[in-house]
């Protein structure tokens, strides 16, 4: 007769619910938010995604692990989400470009996971009572102060009202040159003269650069606490507000009278999730936090003007209000799944924004003619 191993993770949400499971990956305890992730491809792209900062994701798909890790998938230097969850242990690699496996690279990187968990129950949790605050343990011998992990998980401030952008965003300017990933060559470097734009850095990812600089721009990247005066003395074509994570109103403190002062100078504009929300709040508009919010690679998104419907990646907690949309911004884009807000532009401007995320990683490509439509901005005005 087969007895059960023993756990060497735990994993408590703030109401006392306790899942065990088997540990992966670093030794020891974190408290973030749970949130869950709906892609079937990239679970490197997440964790090193600087959105998820806080929170730790519950995978849906069960395959995790399947194809490794390399140094090139990573959207940011270390991974940014505090653990992850799965349903079935990490397997071995099996994939060309694989490098490390990813027990070993979450264990390189100070990251804790959790497998043999019922992630179908746990996301239906999330999706019925919100995102709870959890604490997660990993420990080989299996002992668990529980009640203790409850308690960090009930006493943990949460997302609302929290600035983590400060955290993730670069500690001084640097240019970026490097575009998008391509057979057989891998990664090339864009060269010659191209749109001089500047990019602040919320939490921004390597390939929404990498987007930027496949179509065409002189990417020049500024930390998030950057002023107008900061970004108008590059002189840029264009400015672009990145993704990032936390609560939006929290980072506005110090981003929007940035964005307004380069708004007062006519620069096209143009942001992606939290540089979405910035903008909105910039703007006029208020922001909200969801129930659950958007993670996933298969989110479809409608263009209020076209009727057209696009596949996307997403990844937010908070959303605009689109009640709050002033006189003279518009709501273009809008989710299927909820009707939430999903874009917005300015009449008659070249200022515009989405909430998800256009540069396909992890995700499809049916929304990288924004990057182009950025460009094209800054052409005209450049005519």
């Amino acid at each position: 007769m087969e007895t059960q191993s023993k756990p060497t993770a735990c994993l408590a949400l703030a109401d006392g619910t306790v899942f065990y499971g088997r540990g992966f990956g670093a030794v020891g305890e974190t408290v973030a938010e749970l949130v869950f992730n709906t892609a079937m491809t990239g679970y490197q792209e997440i964790m090193t995604d600087p959105s998820y900062a806080g929170q730790i994701v519950t995978f849906t798909f069960p395959h995790i692990g399947n194809v490794g890790t390399t140094a090139e998938d990573d959207e940011t230097g270390d991974p940014v989400a505090a653990g992850m969850v799965v349903k079935w242990d990490p397997t071995d690699a099996s994939n060309w470009r694989a490098t490390q496996e990813l027990t070993a690279w979450l264990t390189s990187k100070g990251r804790i996971g959790i497998g043999g968990l019922d992630t179908r129950r746990l996301t239906r949790a999330i999706r019925q009572q919100g995102a709870p605050h959890v604490a997660l343990a990993h420990d080989p011998d299996g002992n668990f102060d529980v009640a203790g992990l409850v308690a960090k998980a009930r006493a943990w401030r949460g997302l609302v009202g929290l600035d983590l952008a400060k955290d993730v965003t670069c500690a001084q300017s640097y240019r970026w040159d490097e575009m998008r990933w391509a057979w057989p060559e891998g990664f090339k470097t864009r060269e010659g003269a191209g749109l001089k734009v500047v990019a602040i850095d919320y939490g921004a990812k390597r390939n929404i650069l990498r987007c930027l600089a496949s179509a065409g721009c002189d990417v020049t990247v500024l930390p998030a606490t950057a002023t107008a005066e900061d970004v108008l003395a590059l002189n840029p074509e264009g400015v672009f507000l990145s993704n990032g994570p936390g609560d939006p109103a929290a980072t506005g403190e110090y981003a929007v009278p940035m964005i307004q002062g380069v708004l007062e100078k006519d620069v096209p504009v143009f942001g992606i999730c939290l540089g979405h929300q910035m903008l909105a709040l910039a703007l006029g508009a208020k922001t909200v936090k969801m129930n659950h919010g958007h993670h996933g690679a298969n989110h479809p998104v409608k263009d209020v003007d076209t009727g057209k419907v696009e596949i996307t990646s997403m990844n937010h907690g908070f959303t605009v209000d689109s009640q709050t949309l002033p006189t003279g911004v518009l709501e273009t884009h809008v989710s299927l799944f909820d009707g939430s807000n999903c874009g917005i532009r300015m009449d008659g401007k070249p200022v515009f924004s989405v909430q998800y995320h256009p540069e396909a990683s992890p995700g499809p490509q049916d929304s990288y003619h924004l990057f182009e439509r950025f460009a094209e901005a800054m052409k005209a005005r450049r005519a």
